[in-house]
C-alpha cells in the first residue's frame, strides 16, 4: 500500500532506516541523516510483520549539499519487541571519502596524554565545537545501533545531546569512549538517558559493545 510521504508510519520507519544507514557507513568524519522522504509503502505480511519500501534522501551532517540517495526496506516482526527491525538499504552514488579526517582524528585522541573528558555537546545554545565535531558523530552513529535495536513501528528515536562522554584507556588498537546520550522519543517526547560504550579504529568502524536505558535521576 502507497503512503503519503509525510504518513506518521513512513516517516518512523524513514528515521530508523537513516539510523540504520549511519551506524553502518558513518565515522567521526561523517554523519548521515534524513533529509528527506521521497516515496514510501507497506506491505503486511501474513504472520511476519509489517514490511516497509523507503526511497529516501540523505545528507551529511557536515556538508548539507552533500546527499546521496537511499533505498531502503524495513521490516518490523510481529507482535516480538525483542527483535530488532530487519533493515536493508542500497546506497545510489558514492559517498564521500573520510580517511584522512578519520585517520587525523586517531591520531590526535591517540597522542592525548589524559584520556578525553567532555559534557554537554551541544552546548546550551547548540554550539559544538571543532574538536568535538569528530566525538559528537561518532556519537550519532553509535546511537544509530541503538535506534535500530530498540525502535518499533510506534517509535521515532533521535539523538538530542551527549550528555558526558569519557575516553577509557586501552592496550590495543581501538578507541574507546564511554557516552551518557538523550535519546528524544519523537512519539511520547520523551527525553531518555542512555548509557552506550562504543569502540572504534579507522580500519574496524564502530562496535557499541554495551549499552543499557538509564533512569531519568541517572542525570542528577
Amino acid at each position: 500500500m502507497e503512503l503519503p510521504s509525510s504518513h506518521y508510519s513512513a516517516t518512523r520507519a524513514a528515521a530508523l532506516a537513516a539510523g540504520y544507514v549511519c551506524y553502518r557507513r558513518g565515522s567521526p568524519g561523517r554523519g548521515l541523516a534524513l533529509r528527506a522522504v521521497r516515496r514510501a509503502s507497506r506491505q503486511v505480511i501474513d504472520d511476519v510483520g509489517h514490511k516497509y519500501h523507503l526511497e529516501l534522501v540523505l545528507e551529511d551532517v557536515l556538508d548539507k549539499d552533500s546527499t546521496v540517495n537511499c533505498t531502503a526496506e524495513v521490516l518490523y516482526h510481529l507482535g516480538n519487541k525483542n527483535i530488532a527491525p530487519a533493515v536493508q538499504f542500497t546506497i545510489e552514488g558514492e559517498l564521500k571519502n573520510t580517511d584522512e579526517a578519520d585517520n587525523t582524528f586517531y591520531s590526535r585522541i591517540k597522542s592525548l596524554e589524559k584520556e578525553l573528558v567532555a559534557e554537554n555537546i551541544p552546548d546550551s545554545h547548540g554550539s559544538v565545537s571543532p574538536e568535538m565535531e569528530p566525538i559528537r558523530l561518532l556519537a550519532q552513529v553509535a546511537s544509530g545501533y541503538v535506534i535500530w535495536q530498540n525502535s518499533t513501528e510506534n517509535t521515532k528515536f533521535q539523538l538530542a545531546q551527549i550528555k558526558h562522554v569519557k575516553q577509557v584507556k586501552r592496550s590495543d588498537d581501538c578507541l574507546e569512549f564511554d557516552y551518557m546520550i538523550l535519546l528524544h522519543e519523537m512519539v511520547s517526547q520523551e527525553i531518555i538517558p542512555w548509557q552506550m560504550t562504543v569502540l572504534w579504529h579507522p580500519q574496524h568502524g564502530v562496535q557499541v559493545t554495551q549499552d543499557s536505558c538509564q533512569p531519568k535521576h541517572a542525570l542528577e
